[in-house]
Order: structure tokens, then sequence, then C-alpha cells
């Protein structure tokens, strides 16, 4: 079993460091996705001949040599793992007995009895839950590797202890390894920070704070793009877009019970002409206000709004990462407010539309799973099963399998989450369908039913990109900073060989970018042989070189940065091809043949 495998790796990572470095002191060592980490403190030490006092260890590449030397040593040991359960107060004995002052502090986060301790041999032990492996000799010693070294704050509070966090992975055998290294050389090659700022796509400027986003001219038009595409598929679908204000009084986020459940996710309260305002880190509550400010039916129902809603939720600075973590993003965010009968079918058309727009990005593989009702909920147990049963259904007559977290659901309703594969194998959290029993019931929202009575309404929220920023990125990564046809923020250049062709590009551009084209002009400053490498490392999929031959006769020789040499075309033929391309959201291939986009169903 891989869990246990990593789980036990963590721990013989820790005692390898305690033996290769005494002083250092443990924390915390979890598993995570393709591998685990430990948090290690490294406390200033006194020179024993001098006396003076020795700066804290900073753990280096051949540090990470030498732990991994001793690790290698207690797998060949085969020491046992052993379980043992003790009293709350003989762990604390234990504790105090080897110093250890941040596994007191975990001692007294663990709130069930007896205390679970995971020994290796008699030589070493760490306050587990488990599970574990039976000896460290079943560990592959092949097929584990240190990678890293970051810092992070203990208990991630930046007023407490910088610790020094080692990350690896650890593989049932040499062969995963290598796979697993392989796929983080790509990743390596598609990090879209590195990508964001080779395409000067966006970037993130510290001047005016950590975890802004700022989209330069060419992001933004992707984003645009991205955008406009996004609107269209919804109001298609009979979504009526809304708009809402960025603060809000902060009785609002009282009613709506974020204050108290995310406060620590919020930034600071503003004072405004006596009364405190908050900057929205949702979206939600400004839906259940513009529902509640009419009186509905139940033939107004059901109701669909949509807001591409900007949102700022406070990230501590460590845990900042581009665009896939920051502290203000554009959720696309949309509630639907139901009757109980429609709510499979708005599960399945919620579902559809999602398949729909992923595919349009080349994300046609997903995983789904089904989260439910969790021990701490609110609403009935009537409201649970249906709702529950409603997204299974709605998984069902699509013929989707899915994955069940038991107890994973949010305290206000089940949900279906569902992540995206990429070109890599890399999974990704984006979309997901969530059943909301409590902010009706905060906001006091009701219809009008066909008895004459009021009726509580089923609120869905639904998000597909999740934020516009982490899907950007994604998609950044997924591509290779290759973007497709119909999203490429420079969709063709045109390359002068000489000035006397220049107004005839600029011409050509002019056309083409009335057609709704992104096409550019080479300012035609340096040799032929730059501007076509230029336009190769700018990722631009069509360039045409514009030479005398191509102004008497009114064409464009064209190449594919994908499918090399084209041809030589009519200026109106050209134009017309790769509109239909950009409205078909292919890639163009040869004269008269635009390909059909496939669709793939969900795995």
């Amino acid at each position: 079993d891989l869990l246990k495998l990593r789980h036990t790796s963590a721990h013989v990572m820790a005692m390898a460091v305690q033996q290769t470095f005494p002083e250092a002191q443990v924390t915390i060592g979890p598993w995570i996705d393709n591998g685990f980490y430990y948090d290690f403190f490294f406390p200033e030490t006194t020179d024993a001949e001098t006396g003076e006092a020795v700066p804290s260890r900073k753990l280096t590449a051949q540090d990470l040599k030498k732990v991994k030397k001793a690790m290698d040593k207690i797998i060949s040991k085969n020491y046992p793992i052993v379980k043992e359960e003790v009293t709350r107060e003989e762990a604390k004995r234990r504790i105090e007995l080897i110093n250890e002052p941040f596994k007191l502090e975990i001692l007294d986060s663990i709130k069930t009895e007896p205390i679970t301790i995971y020994s290796i041999g008699e030589e070493w032990w760490d306050l587990c839950a488990g599970p574990h492996v039976e000896s460290t000799g079943q560990l592959p010693k092949k097929a584990i590797a240190l990678q890293s070294v970051a810092g992070a704050y203990w208990r991630g509070d930046e007023n407490r202890e910088m610790l020094q966090r080692i990350y690896a992975t650890a593989w049932k055998d040499p062969k995963q390894l290598k796979a697993y290294k392989k796929m983080m050389e790509e990743a390596k090659k598609r990090d879209h920070r590195m990508l964001g700022k080779q395409l000067d796509l966006f970037s993130i400027q510290e001047d005016a704070g950590g975890g802004l986003v700022f989209w330069h001219p060419k992001g933004a038009r992707i984003r645009t793009k991205i955008e406009d595409f996004w609107k269209d598929q919804h109001t298609s679908q009979g979504y009526d877009l809304v708009y809402s204000p960025h603060i809000a009084n902060l009785e609002l986020w009282k009613t709506s019970g974020h204050f108290d459940f995310y406060a620590e996710g919020m930034f600071d309260q503003m004072d405004v002409e006596n009364e405190v305002y908050q900057i929205r880190p949702m979206n939600c509550p400004f839906h259940c206000l513009m529902f509640k400010d009419d009186i509905r039916s139940y033939r107004d129902l059901p109701i669909r709004w949509a807001e591409l809603g900007t949102v700022y939720r406070y990230e501590r600075s460590g845990t900042l990462h581009g665009l896939m973590r920051v502290r203000g993003f554009t959720q696309d965010d949309a509630h639907v407010f139901c009757l109980p009968e429609q709510l499979e079918d708005e599960i399945v058309a919620v579902l559809k539309l999602t398949q729909g727009i992923l595919s349009r990005f080349g994300f046609n593989k997903y995983e789904l799973m089904l989260s439910t009702r969790p021990e701490k909920s609110v609403g009935s147990d009537k409201i649970w099963d249906d709702a529950t049963a409603a997204l299974v259904g709605a998984m069902d007559k699509l013929g989707w399998s899915y994955g069940i977290d038991e107890g994973g659901g949010a305290f206000y309703g089940p949900k279906i989450d569902l992540k995206i594969k990429d070109a890599i194998g890399r999974t990704w959290q984006c979309s997901t369908v969530q059943c909301d029993f409590n902010l009706p019931d905060r906001f006091d929202l009701d219809y009008i039913s066909a008895e004459g009575t009021k009726e509580r309404p089923i609120m869905l929220h639904r998000a597909i990109f999740g934020s516009i920023e982490r899907f950007f990125g994604i998609l950044t990564e997924n591509c290779a900073g290759d973007f497709p046809f119909w999203l490429a923020p420079v969709q063709m250049r045109l390359l002068p060989v000489t000035d006397a062709v220049y107004d005839y590009c600029k011409d050509v551009a002019a056309k083409a970018n009335k057609l709704g084209l992104r096409v550019e002009v080479d300012r035609g400053n340096e040799r032929l042989a730059k501007q076509i490498r230029n336009a190769e490392k700018g990722r631009i999929p069509v360039m045409s070189v514009v030479g005398m031959k191509e102004l008497e006769e009114g064409t464009l020789a064209v190449r594919s940065r994908k499918l090399g040499d084209l041809g030589s075309f009519s200026v109106d033929d050209l134009l017309t091809e790769l509109k239909q391309c950009d409205e078909a959201a292919v890639e163009m291939t040869k004269m008269g043949e635009v390909p059909q986009k496939e669709e793939e169903e969900s795995e």
C-alpha cells in the first residue's frame, strides 16, 4: 500500500535526520500527493570548545545526501515497526525525557485517548495514528528520493518558529520513481510562473503586495477569450449574468455565517461612516440578497445566476504560489435556485455544461468524487437523502463513474467534485457542484408554492473553472504555453522581408483584426532568421514570411508552428480559413478542410 510506504518513509527520514544532526527537533511529517514531507526545527547550538553560539543549521543539497545514506542504513537493518498505545501522562513523560517541545504541542492537540505511538525498533519513536508497513526492510531504498528543502512556519503562524521542510517521494519500485521524476522534469518545463514571464502574460508585483495578479496585454487577451466563451455558454443554457459589489456591511457576512466560520481567511474590516464593511471572500450572499429582493413564485424557478466575481481571501505569504494560490481571484460562480423536484435535472444540466466548457480547452478526462453528509451538518435527514440521491441520479443518467468520500461533504450539503487530468497525467481540482441547505435558511429565502404556501428553495453552488487565475495556470501548464489557435494571444505574425512590404503587412493585419483575428506585424528590425526564431519562442501558431512576390500577387505564404509549411494562399481565402478555425476552436491543417473537433467521454 503506497500510503503506508510513504508514511513509514517519512518516519525513517525523521530518524535519519536526527541521527545525522542530533540537534534537530521533529514536528509533523504527513504523506501528500506523490510523496511526503517532514518539518524540522534546528535551534542555535553552542560550540563545545569555544562556548560561542552557533547559528541554526540551514539544510543543503549535500545534507540531503547524508540523510538519504542514513535512511538506507536504517532500511537495511530491517527494524520492526511497532505500534503502542499509552496514556496521555506516559506520552508526556516520554516526550519530556527526549526534550521535544513540538511533540508536547502535538500531544496537547490530540483529543482522543489512548495515545498511539509508533517505534522503529528501540531506536526512535513518534506520536502517530498510522498506518505503517511492518518493518523498515519493506521499504524500497531505490524507489525513495529526497527532493528539496523549503521554509515553513510552525502551525502556519509567521509569529512562530521557522522550520525546515524536507520534501520527498516514495514509490513501490524504481521504475515508478523514474516515471515520476520524468513527469516532474516535464512539469518544471511547463511551470506557469516561468512561462508567464517568458510569454509576457502576467506578473505578481511585490511592490503592490503578494498574491495579487497583474494581467499583461497578452494574458488579458487569453483571459478575455476564456471569459467571453464562458459567458456565451452560460447565456445559451438559460443563465442570467449578474454583477455584485466587492464590499458589503459586515452584518451580511455574519448572516451568511462566513464571519463565524471563515474569519481567518478574510481580510480585516474597514470603517465606513461609523459602519463596519468587509471586502468579499465569497459571492453567494450577494445572490441570496438578490433572490430575496422580490417575491418569487414556483413558476419562476429554476433561477440561474452566473457571475465572474472577484473575491479576496487572506493567504499567508508562505502559501502563495503563482496563479495557483493568490489573495485576489475571480470565481466563475453560479447559483441555481430550484424546486426539490427540479434538482436532479439541474445537476445533469450543470454537469453537461461543465463537460462542454472543459472539453473546449482540451480537458476530456475527469475524476469525480461524491462527498456525503459529515457528522456536523444542517438540514433534515430527508433533505440530505434527497439531495444525495439527486447527485447520484445525475451522474448515473450521464453514465459517469465516481468515487465516494463518506462524510466529506460540506456542513451545508453534499457535493460533487471534479478533477481534470492534464497532458502529463496530473489531476487538478476545478469544478464543483454543491447543494446548500444553510444559506436559504440563514437568509430566509422562500417562494410561493402552487398551494400558496411559502417554501424554501434548493440552492446549488457551482463553479466550473474554480477560479479564472488557477484555471489559467493549469491551462498554461497543460499546453506548455502552446495555446490552441483560438486562444493564442497572437494568432498570426507577418514577417516582412523588406521595408517595401511593410505597409502591405499592416493592411493585411488591419483586415484580419476587423474579423476578430489577432494578427500582428513584426517590426522588421531583425534579420529574417531572428524574426522566425522570435515567433517560435513566442509560441505563435501561424506565421507568414512576406516578400515582394506576396505583395505583387496579393498572397501570403503560411507556416504553422505545429504542422510546418501549409502553402501560399490569397489573403481573403486565408483569413476566411483562419476565422473558421478560430470559431471552431481547431488548428489549421490545409486549405478548405477545417477539421471537426473531437469530443471524448469523461473517464
